[in-house]
């Protein structure tokens, strides 16, 4: 099976000079006969003055044990090779008592994601008596003392910079590139063995671009951008992977956790309808877009701005040459089914729409000019792809995910197809909709929620008690009603939108309204409104409320819990898998195969 590749555009990242020279857990010295090689390393790691080199090993072990390494299209029910987890490595640490497996728990009792597993540590460290050094032995004395954010005017990725404190004075930071091209997610990220002042000052004095700019981030507002990052980074496969990440994600993550909660995310720009319509007619009524002002163009217009508006940075108005790659090599061939005489008019539009764009955002004419390079550069490639035979929309992504084999798909093939392919691209697209994407739909189980416990953690301490009415109601109408798992959905849809929005909370209105919203959604989203299923007027006279307001309120749920949201008629999708319960899941799941495998309906 071949894996879904990743795009070669790279965005704009930080010079790797400035990383630290050796990172790589694979650089073992050979320790003294019949001495295991990890304890010499840990043994040299300690006689370095810097910390990072024990934090380094340390967090190379822990993300080698990582399950989110794990290839999640392996569905094979007996591993050759049954990966040891990092409880159970730990626990050979507990079990040998030495300076050297007590250093590296000083370290695990700070990586380890698992609480429990740290109180473990933190036991068998407090039964010994080893001399670590000081700030080893004072870890829990570490805090986060700034960050800095480096960004380029085109948006292709931001740089952010994290200065950790360790005790005795000690200082290191971590640089975090988080791609937006790729989705807003983590790409890549370093140790330096510097505070931020020198970090800032070094990288400054490496990129003399006029179009970079650093500025000082707020730490609640860091956390948040970098653990968004990190965990749609996780959601990718393949992974990414350079020299430093993910070997030094542990410590990227440790550093987080040492954030204050409460920041603001990335927030995409908002681009409506009647937004993109009006930089539309701007363009077409601008010297730019004279003489091209028809049909064809229009709707092809329209295309590239809900490339732009929906994908990457999110701004219609600033394209780099990464932006370029993307939409011609990738998403226009595969997204937009029509023929090449049409697609072929893209390359002249997008250099005339490109100058316009970049002249209303005032963007230096030296990075015009790179982008419309860009343009030539893969306008050749771009004309060959939609000139050949090719699958299209999911059933493309599903091809290069591995799960459709087209390399055997001749003409005739494809010719024969045509007509099953265009039904089966809306079914999987609007698939890949309920479950948040051909990943998901690919690796989806049928498994029941577990009982979830609401997690009152980001959400506001004025609205706390207003959300736990509501929260009140839905349990209770999920245990009168329905069962454990749509109460587990409602649960963590409730703290979605509580921490997304607490304003909603903070308004005159009622709660049962509110809880029927938050219960009327979760039914939406596993069709529980059926004419088999439960009735609408069934939810409304159970809460004792009409009718009116509950999709509006619902409405406005969803846009505060952050959801992309994709309907159909009838139907809501929000691409979370939290809040789908077993039956659906499954429902969506032989969806899938009969679409994948149309035989099986004989």
């Amino acid at each position: 099976m071949t894996k879904r590749g990743r795009h070669r555009g790279s965005g704009r990242v930080t010079p790797k000079t400035t990383r630290p020279a050796d990172f790589s857990s694979n650089a073992h010295r050979q320790g003294s006969r019949g001495e295991p090689p990890l304890l010499a390393n840990i043994r040299a790691a300690l006689r370095d003055e810097e910390p990072l080199a024990v934090l380094s090993l340390a967090s190379s072990l822990v993300a080698a044990l990582d399950s989110r390494r794990d290839d999640p299209f392996d569905r094979s029910e007996h591993p050759s090779t049954p990966r040891l987890t990092l409880a159970e490595f730990t626990d050979s640490f507990i079990h040998t008592d030495r300076v050297e497996t007590s250093a590296m728990l000083a370290v695990l009792a700070q990586l380890a994601g698992d609480e429990l597993l740290r109180a473990r540590v933190r036991r068998a460290l407090a039964r010994r008596s080893h001399a670590l050094p000081t700030w080893l032995a004072e870890l829990d004395g570490t805090s986060v003392v700034g960050a800095v954010v480096m960004s380029h005017v085109l948006g292709d990725g931001d740089n952010v910079m994290l200065e950790v404190s360790l005790p005795a004075g000690h200082h290191l930071c971590f640089v975090v590139y988080i791609d937006h091209n790729m989705g807003t997610l983590v790409k890549d990220a370093y140790p330096v063995p510097d505070s931020l002042e020198n970090l800032v000052r070094l990288m400054a004095d490496m990129n003399d671009d006029p179009d970079f700019s650093f500025e000082d981030l707020n730490l609640a507002d860091a956390r948040e951008r970098i653990t968004a990052a990190i965990e749609r980074g996780a959601m990718t496969y393949p992974p990414l992977e350079t020299d430093t990440w993910p070997a030094c994600r542990p410590l990227v993550e440790w550093a987080t956790r040492l954030l204050p909660l409460g920041g603001t995310g990335y927030v995409r720009p908002t681009w409506d309808e009647v937004a993109t319509a009006e930089l539309a007619n701007r363009f077409f009524a601008s010297p730019y877009g004279a003489g091209i002002d028809d049909r064809d163009h229009r709707n092809l217009l329209e295309s590239l701005l809900w490339f732009a508006t929906d994908y990457g940075p999110g701004d219609p108005l600033r394209w780099s040459s990464v932006a370029v790659e993307i939409l011609l090599i990738d998403w226009l061939p595969r997204k937009i089914v029509a023929e090449a005489s049409y697609l072929a008019l893209t390359p002249d539009l997008l250099r005339a729409y490109v100058k316009f764009a970049h002249a209303e955002r005032g963007i230096r004419t030296s990075l015009t000019d790179e982008t419309l390079a860009a343009v030539d550069r893969y306008e050749p490639e771009f004309l060959a792809a939609i000139s050949s035979p090719r699958l299209q929309g999911p059933a493309a992504l599903l091809a290069a995910a591995g799960f459709l084999d087209d390399a055997d798909l001749d003409d005739a093939d494809l010719d024969g197809a045509a007509h099953y392919l265009d039904f089966a691209t809306v079914a999987l697209g609007w698939l890949f909709d309920a479950v948040g994407g051909p990943e998901a739909l690919m690796s989806l189980d049928d498994a029941p929620l577990p009982d979830r416990e609401f997690s009152w953690v980001g959400i506001a301490p004025d609205v706390v008690e207003r959300v736990t009415e509501v929260l009140a109601l839905c349990d209770q109408f999920c245990t009168d009603k329905l069962d454990i798992e749509y109460r587990s959905a409602c649960r963590a849809f409730l703290e979605r939108v509580a921490r997304g929005d607490p304003a909603i909370f903070r308004r005159k209105a009622s709660s049962s309204t509110a809880a029927a919203a938050i219960c009327w959604t979760i039914g939406k989203v596993n069709e529980l409104f059926t004419p088999r299923g439960m009735r609408m007027m069934d939810l409304t006279a159970y809460f004792g409320i009409s009718q009116g307001g509950v999709s509006q309120r619902a409405e406005t749920m969803i846009r505060a819990a952050g959801y992309e949201r994709a309907d159909e008629p009838g139907v809501i999708n929000l691409g979370d898998l939290d809040l789908l319960v077993s039956a659906r899941r499954s429902q969506i799941s032989m969806l899938c195969d009969l679409l994948l495998d149309p035989d099986s309906l004989d």
